[in-house]
């Protein structure tokens, strides 16, 4: 890994610490990836960005601007592993929101603020953009559909958590959440388990509808023929979580505020109104 680019521009808030750090996973992406850090740059000129290369074979490092930071992993690890080197470099400098827009041009620029002020107003620790909260022009395939429909059940038999968009990775997540992912993150297709842990250790999740594109460039890390693994594979993972706590030694008792009594999971509307009786 080098040492990123960027490190010395970062924008702090009033009491010295960084505010908000957008975190971009590229796995080949030359071709979309230069769109999307002008959208960004264009619509969000405050926020810092961290481009993280997870190994690419083609030229996606050589379309970073230098005034984005650039973490460059020496191989690919897989969406886990580039979300977590994020998660990381937020974490050592200090960032207290983490917002994750990935590298292929799914995720809009617009719709970040969304994710940031649904974050700041419910007091969530994760706030996920979701596709299907409501009803809108993106579609998913078939198999895709079936697959979302098997993880939504196994997440809310293991943790009761209800989501629309388990595997949306477009989310922000608070100085809390964080630590606990620099800690520890699931290596493959993390997106449903992180959601159904944050919960099980007391933090509140929250969905809010989000607007995104379909896929125009680059390589996904879920294909068509490998979508039963990641069914049979998440779902073991989430089997286990009853059994585990890989964040134990995350020091949680320390990092539990006081919570407004709220269900775990919950659109914004529903997380809003419970945090405003508790103030």
């Amino acid at each position: 890994m080098v040492h990123p680019r960027g490190a010395h521009d970062i924008d702090v808030g009033a009491d010295g610490l960084a505010e908000c750090l957008i975190i971009v996973p590229a796995f080949n992406e030359e071709s979309t990836l230069p769109r999307v850090l002008y959208d960004l740059r264009r619509v969000l000129p405050g926020a810092d960005i961290v481009v993280v290369d997870d190994g690419s074979t083609d030229g996606t490092a050589s379309v970073v601007p230098d005034s984005v930071a650039l973490l460059r992993l020496p191989f690919n690890l897989g969406i886990g592993g580039a979300m977590q080197a994020g998660y990381r470099y937020a974490h050592g400098l200090g960032y207290r929101i983490a917002v994750q827009v990935d590298g292929d041009g799914q995720h809009q620029a617009e719709e970040v603020d969304k994710l940031i002020a649904a974050l700041k107003r419910t007091g969530a620790d994760l706030v996920i953009g979701s596709r299907f909260l409501e009803r809108g022009s993106y579609r998913q395939s078939p198999a895709r559909e079936i697959g979302s429909v098997l993880l939504r059940g196994a997440i809310r038999l293991v943790s009761r958590v209800s989501l629309t968009d388990c595997t949306s990775g477009f989310r922000a997540a608070n100085g809390r959440a964080i630590e606990l992912f620099a800690h520890w993150y699931p290596d493959d297709y993390p997106e449903p388990e992180v959601a159904a842990l944050l919960v099980r250790n007391g933090c509140r999740v929250v969905e809010v509808p989000a607007r995104m594109n379909p896929r125009t460039g680059g390589r996904s890390s879920i294909t068509l023929a490998a979508g039963l693994v990641y069914v049979a594979k998440v779902g073991i993972a989430l089997f286990l979580d009853v059994f585990r706590n890989p964040w134990k030694g995350a020091g949680l008792d320390r990092l539990q505020p006081a919570r407004a009594e709220a269900p775990a999971s919950s659109t914004e509307a529903e997380a809003a109104g419970a945090w405003e009786r508790a103030r």
